[in-house]
């Protein structure tokens, strides 16, 4: 028998994120995927060379879990609960991503002009992927922590450096989307 799953509607979506906030404001945690890297680089022994990493990497444990259980269900609902790859975007969307270079926009969720092994073997793309990586590194650390940790939880708990963060995420993604993109494909 097929069926076809549908992304759950706001009002059940919404209810359980401010649900799990509840329970980690109630618990004294805060969430955040870029504090697993931190986590990891402690595990790893960075501390020895960096004191920013020198901590009881165990008191996030929890955090660890969360990040495998959000690996494990991203393959779970990707294998065995998606249809298929394709995205819907807007039609408009994707002639502008066709004009500058992504020949399948909206076919699927990760582009073969970005993440395909031909891609990332080239220079070209290891380079992005790799500029890539350092913005996004630097740019968590700059700003205190990820865009998850600071649209979910700092906004939820009113912070005006979140809030500052998350404007300065929607504008580096307006310039990624309308500068950088058409100069870079």
């Amino acid at each position: 028998m097929d069926f076809i799953l549908e992304p759950w509607p706001w009002y059940v979506a919404g209810p359980l994120i401010t649900l799990s906030m509840f329970f980690l404001f109630y618990f004294g945690k805060k969430f955040g995927v870029s504090s697993n890297l931190e986590t990891m680089c402690a595990i790893g022994g960075a501390g020895r060379f960096n004191e920013f990493f020198d901590f009881d990497w165990k008191k996030n444990g929890w955090n660890l879990m969360f990040i495998a259980g959000t690996i494990i269900g991203g393959f779970i609902a990707f294998q065995w609960l998606t249809p298929d790859e394709s995205v819907a975007i807007n039609l408009k969307t994707m002639q502008d991503l066709s004009e500058v270079g992504f020949s399948n926009a909206g076919a699927q969720y990760l582009p073969d002009e970005i993440f395909s092994i031909d891609t990332v073997m080239s220079l070209k793309g290891f380079l992005i992927l790799l500029g890539g990586g350092i913005l996004v590194g630097f740019g968590s650390r700059y700003a205190g922590g990820c865009t998850s940790g600071h649209a979910i939880t700092g906004l939820s708990n009113l912070e005006l450096p979140s809030l500052i963060s998350v404007i300065g995420f929607f504008i580096g993604g307006l310039i990624m989307t309308w500068i950088l993109i058409p100069i870079i494909f």
